[in-house]
């Protein structure tokens, strides 16, 4: 039978016991160990499929064997052929994986995706734009102004919109990047302009999140929505 590989960390650990992972009924989770490492493995599955409640499990077992020390975690999916090959791969990548566990000592994984508030963006960049503000200005004079107009000021408007999307994502990474060990680009997607995952050491993290809060503050068109502390993900570098 194939193992279901949710973790890796140091073989010197107490791990919580019992812990249950992914499937229906739940499997349970069992260490397999080389040297200073032990992953933390079950059976796969016949069917593994993203259903949430395995989604969740995986992500529970990851943040319980968290609870007194770091782990490098597997994103959803990792299944390798047996035990043995897991202790093969232990034995093989022992040093890096060894020190990626030292890097995240004491650390977390905070992300943060930033957007706009569509109106106040809007009537922040035409404020700051003189030419923006004055043909605005004449169009609702004008009561509206002309299709051509009208469609001038939405092409000015929308390049204004987009320069300010690129000083804001640089503005949140500049802002935010001293508080972190370490910085990573997310994937892009519609609906945000940045999303950065961030590696606090937790004595830094009440400054990182009021450093979030001012950004808010300071900058009213900013929307800023933060997720963590969550496991290290984005800086585990397990696969």
């Amino acid at each position: 039978m194939s193992t279901y590989v949710y973790g890796i960390t140091r073989a010197d650990r107490n791990l919580p016991a019992p812990l249950e992972g992914i499937g229906e009924p739940p499997l349970p989770v069992r260490a397999v160990r080389s040297g200073k490492l032990v992953a933390l493995v079950s059976d796969a599955p016949a069917e593994l499929k993203a259903k949430r409640r395995d989604l969740l499990a995986h992500q529970r077992v990851v943040i319980q064997a968290g609870g007194g020390g770091p782990v490098l975690p597997l994103r959803f999916g990792g299944v390798s052929p047996d035990d043995d090959t897991v202790t093969s791969v232990l034995e093989q990548r022992q040093e890096r994986y060894l020190e990626r566990l030292a890097e995240l000592e004491g650390k977390d994984e905070f992300n943060v995706k930033a957007s706009h508030e569509e109106e106040a963006v809007l009537f922040a960049v035409v404020s700051a734009d003189p030419e923006l503000r004055s043909l605005h200005q004449a169009n609702r004079a004008a009561g509206g102004g002309t299709h051509e107009q009208k469609l001038a000021f939405g092409e000015r408007l929308a390049r204004a919109v987009s320069v300010q999307e690129q000083t804001d994502a640089a503005l949140v990474e500049e802002t935010l990047r001293p508080y972190a060990a370490a910085m990573r680009h997310g994937p892009e997607g519609t609906g945000w302009l940045a999303n950065l995952s961030f590696l606090v050491a937790r004595e830094q993290r009440d400054k990182f999140l009021e450093a979030v809060r001012r950004l808010h503050e300071q900058h009213e068109h900013l929307r800023m929505q933060v997720t963590g502390p969550l496991p290290s993900y984005s800086f585990a570098d397990a696969e």
